[in-house]
């Protein structure tokens, strides 16, 4: 952060931007307005080189195909790394997720090579897809409450030993394993299954880029309302039966 400006960078919105993990961005920057904070977003499209001086990067899910376009050129241009070293946080959904491990199973069936910022490795699942509503409890260091979100996946991601499960799942598959975890963090770096798009349903995620952004404990509060509302319908329709 210089001057009070929060610099705020969407990757590839060309490739990597369905179910609506473009709201991610939206909902980061609504919240950082609200606390008067000048806001600088960029949206870099798949042509474009990776800004290094960004405070928080977000990547969203994708198809087989644009996933393995993105990844491409994310390890060509080679600045998201840069950004990480530099303290830059990261928030990854899906298809972006998978891309930050160490390897994915792209479109061709073949292993792709990820970016290696977050210790986890991704395969393709022989079992059913995974569909529907996620209810699942955050990792306590993280200070937040129960999430929600809407997986739609066929990938089964394994976490090694530097990364943390993101939460444990209530209801739902999460990473896939079978384990109960549901995506994966280290350090500034973050990544989900969750669409939702996540943010919208979980703003207290959004609040907590800011503050690693920001360095600070706490934000000033804001009207949630709206937010609560949308947390509230989504958790009570993920826990009726089948």
């Amino acid at each position: 952060m210089s001057d009070n400006q929060l610099r705020l960078v969407w990757i590839y919105p060309d490739l990597l931007s369905t179910y609506g993990d473009q709201g991610n961005a939206l909902v980061v920057e609504r919240r950082a307005r609200q606390r008067g904070l000048d806001v600088a977003r960029l949206d870099v499209r798949s042509d474009q080189p990776i800004p290094t001086s960004g405070d928080i990067y977000l990547i969203g899910g994708g198809e087989d195909r644009p996933q393995r376009l993105a990844a491409e050129r994310l390890r060509r241009d080679g600045h998201l790394h840069r950004a990480v070293e530099n303290g830059a946080i990261v928030f990854s959904v899906c298809a972006g997720y998978q891309i930050l491990g160490h390897e994915f199973i792209n479109d061709l069936g073949q292993r792709e090579p990820g970016l290696g910022l977050l210790d986890v490795v991704s395969v393709r699942g022989e079992k059913e897809r995974c569909v529907g509503d996620v209810l699942a409890d955050v990792d306590p260091q993280l200070g937040l409450p129960q999430l929600t979100g809407f997986e739609n996946h066929q990938g089964v991601t394994h976490l090694g030993p530097t990364a943390r499960p993101l939460a444990r799942v209530l209801v739902g598959n999460g990473n896939g394993t079978g384990d109960g975890t549901e995506g994966a963090y280290n350090g500034t770096v973050f990544g989900t299954y969750m669409h939702g798009p996540v943010l919208a349903r979980n703003p207290l995620i959004a609040d907590l880029l800011l503050k690693l952004a920001l360095d600070v404990n706490a934000l000033p509060p804001i009207d949630d309302r709206w937010y609560e509302a949308l947390r509230n319908e989504r958790i009570t329709a993920a826990q009726q039966p089948a």
